[in-house]
């Protein structure tokens, strides 16, 4: 997914994400449900930008919803020159089998230009749970 703001053509972020169930960390007698992510992100575009905090919306199966939103990633802000890629491991957990991710990036480039990078829905789910 790659955002290119009309307002600003020459900033654009392609974000991928990969997703495994951590099996060694579940405990699904108790609902409890982890999984990991890592999310790669490339900028696209013309000018550097500093990814300065993100926000998410993390709903389970059943439609419960959790807001996160915090400063940077894993503890880092980190700066990306066009070309350059970032990439990063986190977890979150769910008391159902499966559930959704999706949200955005606060970006800032080098000029003081704020814009949003929007991160796409993923599903995170238990091995052979879906087809």
């Amino acid at each position: 997914m790659q955002d290119t703001s009309p307002e600003h053509p020459d900033y654009a972020i392609a974000i991928d994400i990969a997703t495994r169930y951590l099996d060694e960390q579940s405990r699904p007698d108790e609902e409890l449900y982890y999984f990991a992510y890592t999310i790669g992100i490339r900028n696209t575009g013309a000018r550097a930008a500093r990814l300065i905090s993100r926000r998410w919306l993390i709903v389970d199966a059943i439609g419960f919803p959790r807001e996160v939103v915090g400063e940077g990633v894993v503890g880092e802000q980190p700066h990306l020159r066009p070309g350059e890629r970032f990439e990063y491991t986190s977890s979150t957990f769910f008391k159902t089998p499966y559930g959704t991710m999706e949200g955005a990036y606060t970006m800032r480039g080098d000029d003081g230009t704020e814009f949003e990078a929007p991160i796409p829905q993923f599903v995170l789910c238990i091995p052979r749970m879906l087809h």
